[in-house]
């Protein structure tokens, strides 16, 4: 172990490790012994690696402990120095002071510059309201406006129809009363947008229930003047929804709503589902009704044909018997005794050289066809 540190320090009795240097080390080991045990003390004996710092003497030595273990350790594992760790410092500028106040005061600048753009769609409008009051209107486009809390933008888009079932529920009902003292029940849809965006942010506290009030009065003010036929048949419901549509442009221009109404669409008419049985008795009744009054109609037409038939051919008769009276009423005889007779068995013949009997009728019965009987065949085991 010549010219070799040891790790754990010199050990004792070391003198004559060496015969060219004994004497040295042993001159070296006397003044040392001769100078103080505390020079000795400091100097040698093993260290201990275990400790902090890594080192000490056997004189004083203690064993390691938790705090010394985890005394230089952070989350991550042992500091090192590095950023993040216990000495991490912010750089400094040239002058000396913290970059800090510099970094806060640039993201200020920042928001506040983000907060002064506004990018408006193509459908879209904004209001700006300066320290809670409006301001002006922004159209679509990249605008600025002073940093909030200054100036505040309020986006809403324009353009886009919205829609409002009334009732909202499917299962709920909208009874209405007919002009006819009948109750319906209703569900339709209103569709609309915003053409006045100023009065709709500021004139209105809550545009969607305004929508639903003048939607309901215009609808019952419509349909009170309507019979429950008219509710249920086509053309009465285009003329309702177009009835509710003015009604309703009229009440909102009233309050300066800002808003247009595009159409109403009825979705449903039906009668309360308290009396729908009955309704539908009535139905069906009417139906029927209906159908034989049809009916009725068509015999009608058809009687009424059949004797303008009839009156046009005895018109083309008597203009024949106007130029020929005598010539007509004798052809018109000989037609009528024909028609009678030809359904009778009886022959009629001018008397005298005429042998009196002779049986006519039976000879044509004999001579027209017989009926064949229907016969049946059944098999064995048949029924």
């Amino acid at each position: 172990m010549a010219g070799k540190r040891n790790p754990w320090g010199k050990p004792s009795g070391s003198n004559g490790g060496n015969g060219d240097g004994g004497g040295e080390s042993g001159g070296e080991s006397g003044a040392s012994d001769g100078g103080g045990d505390k020079a000795g003390d400091k100097s040698s004996g093993p260290r201990n690696p275990w400790l902090p710092g890594g080192g000490g003497t056997d004189k004083g030595r203690r064993s390691a402990t938790i705090e010394d273990l985890f005394k230089n350790r952070g989350p991550e594992g042992p500091s090192r120095g590095g950023p993040g760790g216990p000495n991490f410092r912010i750089p400094q500028r040239p002058n000396g002071k913290s970059w800090m106040p510099v970094i806060i005061i640039g993201l200020l600048a920042l928001a506040l510059g983000i907060s002064m753009v506004h990018q408006i769609g193509p459908r879209e409008e904004a209001v700006v309201k300066t320290l809670g009051k409006y301001s002006s209107t922004l159209e679509p486009g990249l605008q600025f406006t002073l940093p909030f809390p200054i100036q505040t933008v309020d986006v809403e888009n324009v353009s886009g129809v919205r829609a409002v079932r009334i009732p909202a529920g499917a299962q709920q009902q909208k009874l209405i009363l007919t002009g006819d003292q009948n109750l319906v029940d209703l569900t339709y849809i209103v569709r609309w947008n915003i053409n006045d965006l100023p009065n709709y942010k500021f004139k209105l506290a809550d545009p969607i229930e305004t929508v639903n009030e003048a939607a309901e009065a215009a609808m019952r003010a419509t349909v009170a003047e309507k019979t429950l036929d008219d509710t249920f048949s086509g053309q009465g419901r285009a003329e309702i929804e177009l009835d509710v549509r003015e009604r309703m442009q009229q009440a909102l221009n009233e309050y300066e709503a800002g808003i247009r109404v595009l159409g109403v669409e009825i979705d449903k008419a039906d009668p309360p589902s308290e009396v729908v049985d009955a309704f539908r008795d009535v139905s069906v009744a009417e139906q029927n009704a209906d159908a034989l009054r049809n009916q009725a109609q068509g015999y009608a037409q058809q009687t009424l044909a059949r004797a303008e038939g009839e009156a046009e051919a005895f018109d083309k008769v008597y203009e024949q018997y106007r130029l020929a009276p005598q010539v007509t009423r004798q052809r018109l005889y000989y037609e009528t005794m024909e028609r009678v007779l030809s359904q009778t068995d009886k022959t009629i013949i001018e008397p005298g050289g005429v042998t009196p009997y002779l049986a006519l009728p039976q000879i044509n019965r004999s001579t027209q066809p017989q009926p064949q009987p229907v016969t049946t065949t059944t098999t064995a085991g048949g029924q």
